[in-house]
């Protein structure tokens, strides 16, 4: 118990001494005690001029050959498709009427009569 209670007394006061030197870090300005050295400036080095590149000259364009005609190949004309004769199909068949059958008649059942009182009591409302 003894040993926590010196522990955290320790660890407030690091924590108050700390934000004290924080905040006067805050405060105060940095002082320069040194001066920044100055730099040399390098002379630039002088570069020789580009070199010019000549124009080369613009290509003539050739002309083509004139292409001569070709003759035209002798086709031989499309075989004639002879006409194929249509079978001849047989006639649809009929579908005969049938009679319908005679449905007997469902016998209606008759429900009980209504009763005239209703027989669930009716809430209370309230004023």
């Amino acid at each position: 118990m003894m040993l926590s209670l010196v522990l955290l007394m320790a660890l407030l006061l690091s924590c108050s001494s700390i934000s004290g030197a924080a905040r006067l870090l805050e405060e105060v300005a940095p002082k320069e005690e040194y001066p920044h050295p100055a730099t040399l400036e390098l002379p630039k080095p002088e570069l020789p001029p580009h070199p010019t590149v000549p124009e080369l000259p613009k290509p003539q364009p050739s002309e083509h050959p004139a292409v001569p005609e070709l003759p035209k190949p002798d086709v031989p004309a499309h075989p004639a498709v002879p006409e194929l004769p249509k079978p001849e199909l047989p006639p649809h068949p009929t579908v005969p009427e049938l009679p319908y059958p005679e449905v007997p008649e469902v016998p209606k059942h008759e429900l009980p009569p209504k009763p005239a009182e209703n027989h669930y009591p009716v809430p209370e409302t309230k004023p």
